[in-house]
């Protein structure tokens, strides 16, 4: 069957596997989960990623996750731009989140950045999702 918020299904299996003390979690491969995760491993939320392939030869990709003291370093994770209600943001209008503690990853016409880097680029877009 087909998925259809493969995004938002990512972020589920990372909150899950956080919940649950997991050090990884697999997931299937896209081209905007690699570009979400790579904005999650550069602001340092995530140790890291590998891609891979399971025993059918369909992609995969390993999220490894990131603990402090025993507790996930990814306190909340959550979708804003979903499939029944997109949500777009120029760039003197894109709020803060947790009072520029937390980040909220965009899709840009330049590729998929934090809004900190977003800001600096002069470049808005939709907001995917927001992390604290």
């Amino acid at each position: 069957m087909a998925m259809s918020d493969p995004l938002g299904d990512l972020l589920t299996r990372i909150r899950n596997a956080q919940r649950a003390g997991k050090s990884a979690v697999l997931t299937p491969h896209s081209k905007l989960r690699l570009n979400v995760l790579d904005v999650l491993k550069r602001e340092g939320y995530i140790r890291g990623y590998a891609e891979g392939s399971d025993d059918r030869g369909h992609g995969q990709i390993e999220v490894q996750l990131k603990y402090h003291d025993g507790a996930p370093v990814i306190r909340e994770i959550a979708r804003v731009s979903k499939p029944g209600r997109r949500v777009y943001s120029k760039i003197k209008e894109l709020p803060r989140f947790y009072n520029g503690l937390g980040i909220a990853i965009l899709s840009t016409p330049k590729g998929v950045m934090a809004d900190h880097q977003a800001r600096a680029e002069n470049v808005g877009g939709e907001v995917l999702c927001r992390v604290f």
